[in-house]
This record gives C-alpha cells, structure tokens and sequence, in this order.
C-alpha cells in the first residue's frame, strides 16, 4: 500500500478535512473507525496522537498539515 498516498485522521476534525482537500485523491483511513487503523498510525508516528497523518508515495510521514495540527 506504499504506493498510495494515505491520510489517517478523524472525519470531524478540520485539519485532516483540509489534507484531504488538498489531496482529494488520497486514501482516507479513519482512525476511530477500527483499532487496527488506530495502532497502524502511533505505529507510524512513534506514538503521537496528533492528526492528520499524511504517508506520501514513497512511505514518508508527516504529521499534521500545514502546521495546523
């Protein structure tokens, strides 16, 4: 799934609204939709819980958006 862009966030939350505008082709990955999409992404941010998390195409991780969040 590396070759997609992913943002994991929450669907309420007006950071991640504004990562998925600006990336409108993105896989939207609910964190409070399941456990499982929850520890992917402390796993990928060492444990924070701030969103979004933006994964580009080439795996890196960016946490937050525009430094909004």
């Amino acid at each position: 799934m590396e070759n997609i862009l992913r943002i994991f966030g929450k669907p309420t939350c007006p950071h991640t609204i504004k990562a998925l505008n600006a990336h409108p082709t993105a896989l939207f990955i609910d964190v409070l939709e399941n456990k499982k999409s929850m520890d992917e992404m402390l796993k990928l941010t060492n444990g924070q819980r701030r969103i979004p998390v933006i994964v580009d195409v080439d795996g890196t991780v960016t946490i937050g958006h525009n430094r909004g969040s």
